[in-house]
């Protein structure tokens, strides 16, 4: 289906309108029709499953001074960590024989070659059956290559606002050097991973309408779309927070727009309480923590994250039956 009625707007999904999407994300009257037919959308396509990912985060150290991250270059006072390659290869196993695909993320750390992460890619791909997802920013042509060819499956590289001057102000560099890392990750086969915040101090609807329309443009595949969530130490320390129920309807639009796309319940939605109303509009994707826990404290990109000290398996069977009881089933 491509036409839908969301309260007194209509929406073409195959030629959508930028005021369309926009008017829908303002308007309360439309959420009912909305969610309803994001998790129609969702079930048509993928049934009662939820994908479940674990991701590792093994590296806080980062180049960039991202003004709403926790762990940006200036945060002089953060403890920092990285995983050396052995032991984050050695996590990476374990947590494939609970998680079909395992994700490593990490600030933009330098330390770790272009060749030192195909290295680690290849041999975790040599020990397990396993989808691997890499979340390290963004690298030249060359350097995804090399990590494309050592078998890395999947690139997560959120676009984060679509707003050009916004993401300039918060970034200290052009919207456009993003996009431009995308495209690379795309054309090499990549399953390209996008996203964005909802609540950025200075965002507006028809900013969230260019935000859906970027992901559609650009062709992702997965799509990560959460609250922002104010960091006390950053220079937004004291911004309110995302609206995790307009998260919600821009994620139900995301749906709509991208029948096939995978949209997790974010972590940042999930802090929020948002992770049940999440896969009832929409999102068929959850990540797990699987972080060694000596680490989790110290990845703080923002308050709130689950830092709890949960065995891997034990962590699975928990999602595994809270998802049962709203008639979901884990993947």
């Amino acid at each position: 289906m491509a036409l839908y009625t969301l309260g007194h707007h209509e929406l073409d999904t195959r030629h959508p309108d930028l005021d369309i999407l926009a008017a829908v994300i303002a308007d309360g009257s439309a959420d009912r029709e909305l969610f309803h037919a994001a998790n129609r959308v969702k079930t048509e396509e993928f049934g009662n499953k939820v994908f479940v990912r674990g991701i590792i985060e093994f590296s806080n150290y980062c180049r960039c001074t991202c003004a709403y991250c926790g762990i940006n270059a200036r945060m002089t006072h953060a403890k920092r960590y990285r995983m050396l390659p052995d032991e984050l290869v050695e996590t990476a196993v374990r947590t494939a024989e609970v998680y079909r695909t395992v994700i490593l993320q990490s600030g933009e750390d330098r330390f770790y070659t272009a060749e030192m992460l195909a290295d680690i890619v290849w041999r975790i791909k040599q020990r397990a059956d396993c989808a691997v997802t890499l979340s390290v920013g963004e690298r030249s042509m060359e350097e995804y290559r090399l990590m494309r060819e050592a078998g890395a499956d999947r690139f997560l590289l959120k676009h984060e606002t679509a707003n050009a001057v916004l993401y300039e102000s918060l970034h200290g560099v052009p919207l456009e050097t993003r996009l431009d890392a995308q495209r690379r990750i795309k054309a090499l086969g990549f399953e390209l991973g996008g996203g964005f915040m909802v609540g950025l101090p200075g965002q507006t609807d028809e900013t969230l309408a260019k935000d859906l329309m970027t992901l559609v443009n650009e062709g992702v595949e997965m799509a990560g779309i959460g609250p922002f969530i104010a960091h006390p130490d950053t220079a937004l320390a004291g911004t309110p927070d995302g609206d995790p129920h307009k998260t919600l309807k821009v994620l139900a639009l995301a749906r709509l727009l991208l029948p096939r796309c995978h949209l997790p319940s974010t972590t940042a939605l999930n802090v929020k309480g948002g992770m049940k109303n999440a896969l009832l509009c929409g999102a068929d994707v959850i990540m797990q923590k699987a972080t060694p826990f000596e680490y989790r404290k110290l990845y703080d990109i923002y308050p709130g994250r689950d830092a709890l000290e949960v065995p891997l398996k034990e962590q699975y069977e928990t999602l595994r039956r809270r998802l049962a009881e709203i008639g979901l089933s884990a993947e």
